[in-house]
Parts: C-alpha cells; sequence; structure tokens
C-alpha cells in the first residue's frame, strides 16, 4: 500500500528528527524515514541562543534545559610556541545584552526528548526502515523502503548524512576534502570550577576546545595530528586525562575521564546546491566540516528553519522554482561563510608561515582590545547577519 504526505524526511539523526518535529508542528502531514538507532551519541552541542529559541518555539526546550549548561563566557588562549602569540581573547555574553550565548546539550537526551515529542505529534508518521531508492519527478518524490512499503510526498528533505541518497537522486553534486586532523571526543570531571566558561586552546595541531556541562564536568574536542589521536585514545584513560591536564596548562585541576573516547577524523564536504526541483538538502547531506566553533548543529537548525519557510511559501504559492532559488540563496550565503571561516582558521594553526601566523596575532589581538569589533563577531556568531546590523547602527552612531 502506497501512502501520500506532503514532504517525507529521510535519516533520524538530530537534524532529520528535528525538521519532522518541526514540520509537523507547522501543519504539515510529514514522513520520517528513519530507523532506530541503536548506539547513543555520546557526544555535546553547544547551541547558540537563536538555536535555543527555536527549540523553545517547538515546545521542547523546557524538557532540555535540565541538563544543559549555560556558555556565559568563551575566551581563546594561544598555547603554541610561535613566535607571535596574543594574549587570551575573552567574549562576555553580558557584553551583548545576553545572559548565555547558548548552552551545551548531551546529545543522546537531547535526541530522545526531540524523539518523544515526535510521538505525540499527529502530523509525522515515522516508518523505522531505511530508504533504499527515491525517484524525484516533476509531479512528486517516491521513497521505497527495505521493506517494500512506497511514500509518495510532495517534496523531499535529505537528512542521511554525507553519503545522502537523496542527494544523488536529486543529482546535487558535491565538494569533499580532508585534513590530517583526527579529533578526539569526550566528557571529563575536573576539580575546579568550569564557571560557565567554554577555554578554546590553539595548538599546532589544531583547536583544542573545552565546553561545560552541569556540575564540575566539561566536554571536549581535541583536534590532534592523526598519529597522535590513535595513540592517545589507545592509551589508559589516567595518561589519556594527564596529557589533557598538560595540554590545557593545568586549568582545572587533576582530571578524569568519565566517558568513552570517540575518534572523528577532520574531513569537509559541501554540496554544490541545497535544494533542486522537490528535494532539499538539511544537515550533513548538504554540508559537512570539522568540530569547530560550534557551527555544525546550529547551522543545520538554519538550514530546518529556511526548510520552514520555504513550505510555507509553497503552501501559499506553489512555486516550486522561486521556492528553490530562495533556499539555494539563503542556504548558500551561510554555509559557505561559515566553511570558509572554519577553514580558515583550522589551516592557520596548522601553518607555520610566518605571514599568516602575523596575520592570526594581529587578527586576535585586535579582538582583544577593540569591543566594538569583538561584540559585532559575538553578535555575528551567535546570529548571522547581526553583527553586520550592528556594524552598520555603530557606523551610524545608533549604539
Amino acid at each position: 500500500m502506497e501512502r501520500s504526505f506532503e514532504i517525507a524526511v529521510i535519516g533520524g539523526g538530530l537534524s532529520g528528527a528535528t525538521a519532522a518535529l518541526a514540520l509537523g508542528r507547522e501543519g504539515l502531514r510529514t514522513a520520517l524515514v528513519a530507523p532506530r538507532q541503536t548506539i547513543q551519541d555520546g557526544r555535546t552541542t553547544a547551541l547558540m541562543m537563536p538555536s535555543i529559541g527555536f527549540l523553545d518555539r517547538m515546545g521542547v526546550w523546557k524538557d532540555i534545559a535540565a541538563f544543559s549548561a549555560p556558555l556565559r563566557t568563551m575566551r581563546i588562549i594561544d598555547a603554541t610556541s610561535r613566535l607571535f602569540r596574543p594574549a587570551p581573547v575573552t567574549f562576555e555574553a553580558r557584553e551583548v545584552g545576553e545572559d548565555a550565548f547558548g548552552y551545551n546539550i548531551p546529545n543522546a537526551p537531547l535526541l530522545d526528548t526531540i524523539t518523544a515529542a515526535l510521538e505525540t505529534e499527529s502530523r509525522v508518521c515515522r516508518f523505522n526502515e531505511a530508504a533504499v531508492s527515491a525517484v524525484i519527478s516533476a509531479e512528486d518524490v517516491t521513497i521505497e523502503l527495505d521493506d517494500g512499503t512506497r511514500i509518495r510526498a510532495e517534496f523531499v528533505a535529505g537528512a542521511d548524512g554525507r553519503n545522502s541518497l537523496i542527494r544523488d537522486a536529486a543529482t546535487i553534486s558535491a565538494r569533499r576534502w580532508t585534513y590530517p586532523q583526527t579529533a578526539l571526543v569526550f566528557n571529563f570531571e575536573h576539580m575546579l570550577d568550569h564557571f560557565d566558561t567554554s577555554n578554546e586552546f590553539h595548538t599546532e595541531s589544531g583547536p583544542l576546545t573545552q565546553v561545560p556541562l552541569p556540575g564540575k564536568r566539561s566536554s571536549l574536542v581535541w583536534a590532534l595530528a592523526n598519529h597522535d589521536a590513535e595513540r592517545l585514545s589507545n592509551s589508559p584513560a589516567t595518561e589519556l586525562a594527564e596529557a589533557l591536564e598538560r595540554r590545557m596548562q593545568s586549568m582545572f585541576g587533576k582530571l578524569k575521564i568519565v566517558s568513552k573516547v570517540h575518534q572523528f577524523p577532520f574531513s569537509g564536504l559541501i554540496a554544490e546546491r541545497f535544494s533542486a526541483g522537490r528535494a532539499f538538502l538539511i544537515g550533513e547531506a548538504g554540508h559537512l566540516f570539522p568540530p569547530i566553533g560550534a557551527q555544525g548543529f546550529n547551522l543545520g537548525l538554519r538550514d530546518i528553519m529556511d526548510l520552514v519557510d520555504a513550505m510555507m511559501s509553497l503552501k501559499r504559492s506553489g512555486n516550486i522554482d522561486e521556492a528553490t532559488r530562495r533556499y539555494n540563496a539563503k542556504r548558500g550565503i551561510d554555509v559557505r561563510s561559515r566553511t570558509f571561516g572554519v577553514d580558515l582558521l583550522n589551516r592557520s594553526l596548522l601553518t607555520g608561515f610566518l605571514p599568516v601566523q602575523m596575520a592570526r596575532y594581529a587578527g586576535l589581538a585586535s579582538l582583544g582590545r577593540i569591543a566594538p569589533l569583538r561584540q559585532i563577531l559575538m553578535r555575528e556568531g551567535m546570529d548571522p547577519g547581526s553583527g553586520l546590523r550592528s556594524f552598520e547602527d555603530l557606523r551610524q552612531g545608533r549604539m
């Protein structure tokens, strides 16, 4: 038997589940095609305040807040041994009139909360089978599942990761690249308080970023050369904790690893387009880059916000070409600018080329000394476009 929907979402990770919930809450008959996940994600996600606001509008933030930690201060520390090393740069949320930049949230309970909300959303129908084929025509989209079920939808959203079936079905190409690094990702306890502060240490192998969790606990993303990541991930937990304590300059005193250590090779992907015909790409189906600067799922949530806008526009006008054009334009500017920024930061740390190091020193030193510049960057980091708007306000004397 074939069932029909207004939109089908393919993929049940954070992006796919959140997209299905958001579309259902807007009144769209939505199919979520996503096998149940059997392995819990031990990572965390730092969501900026606009993303938190989106979760709140969907009615799930109140259930997530209890296991989240606020990010009130962010600090960049140059921990390299290079000739030009700026002083630490501190960003305070209160400088831009916010109580916090955002919150750090464990992925497993975040997905569990969204999944629970989906169970009560009558406009979302979940299929626990994997999609094996997709045919996108001028009239509709047909999805076949591995149990033989066929789903017909007016539109499809691909949230099915870097090897996206939907991206291939829509004949959208993607550029891929790799870096000579691997990230170690894990959680740890520490003796001293983090005071709701995230610290990003810049090292010759890339950034090491500590992000607070409730209590005296933090999550970590540590970029290392591939061979160092392999060696440390296979070392005893006490040895890894000691290496981390040295690398973080004993900022938190004695440390203890309290989660599994995951390895994630650094790589990147960006789609040529983010929509084509009746298909839209969200999350890692459209963009992927190293876990730097709290960009990944924040970018995915902005995909979802723009997808919801596109679908509501389609309900009003039925103009597919216009909806596709606008989605491509909005996602293209956001994704490409963030990809460029993350790539530039990472490569600037890996190179010892003196002019690049001088430029990095000048940029960080300027941020530390010039408050309006720092505030513009903070606003832009939380909400793309707001930094440029605040610059215009500053230029015209409105701030």
